[in-house]
């Protein structure tokens, strides 16, 4: 374990990484892992032959390499990067990718970071875990705890997609449905873990889900042989995932596995809920929440993000940009992802579409530019 200690995203706090920790005790921002990298010798030579999961870079996550402290795994991470030819051709790309979340266990990219956080959970010795939900991070989290024998409670809103609450309670989760948003379970997940003693794992509310998801900057670089790519499109809600990349690619530098060239990331949110768009665009630091929130994305969904100024920092300091998309052609952008490239997306993956034609349309992204867009759930859950 090459973890040195956490410490806390805004104000610099330290705290220790041998107990079950929520956000800091000084300011209530979210808790960062922090790690001695120079005592780690993995080195990318010796990554081919490791397993085919997010685990083959175990020195780099904070669950304990050695023991018994053994990972909670149902196979998550390792997801194809496909090259886009057709959709590309049609956009006028010339190096086009997707990388495809959906393959993920659980059919999302929640299950990297719930795979981390509830194997860090268990190895620090929660006994019940919760978490509020705008669909496909409850179903991880249902998933995981059930492979570890932990019980799981679920706080979603009552319209959220009914695949997502049927896999839920399949995996023996307890799902109460609320009349209202994600922030409004927030605040019965805040509520009940106060009441029961159970461990909170919300989006960034425990530092160990972007570990997971970080994994993902990590498989970028690898997949691309040690060259990060130029832009990487990312559907933001809570934005956990473009925080962890950004994370991962300071530490994949500080390793020496790649130089100092990083992606101008692209935060992608619905129009009819875009915090960090207006914020992006105000030049504010910190984004103010989205009252009455409505979209057919339902992980667009989130008026209201803890670490909206870390994702506001990554995108400044890469030179992004944000981008807002509206829902009809969010919705069109589906059947045309999958008509070209066979990957069927959810629809917070399909509103990267309308965005890179944003994005060319304005001239900032260069036509022989290599592009990630990233596909963070399964079209198959939102049938109805």
């Amino acid at each position: 374990m090459h973890v040195s200690h956490l410490y806390c995203a805004a104000c610099g706090t330290r705290h220790s990484a041998g107990e079950l920790q929520s956000v800091c005790t000084r300011c209530e921002r979210p808790l960062l892992v922090a790690y001695d990298l120079g005592r780690v010798t993995l080195g990318r030579e010796t990554l081919a032959p490791r397993e085919a999961s997010l685990w083959r870079y175990r020195e780099l996550l904070p669950l304990p390499a050695t023991g018994d402290s053994a990972p909670v795994t149902l196979g998550e991470g390792w997801t194809p990067l496909l090259p886009a030819r057709r959709l590309g051709a049609a956009l006028g790309l010339s190096r086009l990718f997707i990388k495809d979340e959906s393959l993920n266990p659980t059919g999302s990219f929640k299950a990297r970071g719930m795979a981390v956080a509830v194997s860090m959970a268990a190895h620090l010795g929660a006994t019940a875990l919760a978490v509020p939900s705008a669909g496909n991070a409850g179903g991880a989290l249902a998933a995981y705890a059930a492979a570890v024998g932990l019980p799981a409670h679920v706080a979603m809103p009552r319209d959220t997609p009914r695949a997502n609450v049927v896999e839920c309670e399949r995996a023996g989760a307890r799902v109460t449905l609320v009349d209202g948003l994600i922030t409004d379970c927030g605040q019965l997940v805040a509520a009940q873990v106060a009441e029961h003693g159970w461990f909170n794992a919300a989006t960034l509310r425990e530092p160990y889900r972007i570990e997971g998801k970080k994994t993902m900057g990590y498989e970028l670089a690898e997949q691309l042989g040690w060259r990060l790519p130029d832009v990487v499109v990312y559907p933001t809600g809570g934005g956990t995932g473009l925080i962890g990349m950004w994370k991962a690619f300071d530490e994949m530098q500080a390793l020496g596995w790649v130089d100092d060239h990083r992606p101008r990331m692209v935060a992608v949110q619905s129009a009819s809920c875009a915090p960090i768009v207006r914020a992006f665009q105000s030049g504010e630091p910190t984004a103010a929440e989205v009252p009455d929130a409505r979209t057919v994305a339902a992980g667009l969904r989130v008026p209201k993000t803890i670490g909206d100024f870390l994702v506001l920092d990554a995108l400044r300091r890469s030179g992004g940009v944000a981008v807002a998309v509206p829902d009809d052609e969010i919705l069109a952008a589906v059947p045309e992802m999958a008509g070209l490239t066979g990957v069927f997306p959810a629809p917070e993956g399909a509103a990267c579409l309308p965005a890179v034609r944003r994005l060319l349309a304005a001239g900032a992204v260069g036509r022989d530019e290599v592009v990630v867009l990233f596909n963070t759930g399964s079209g198959l859950k939102y049938l109805a």
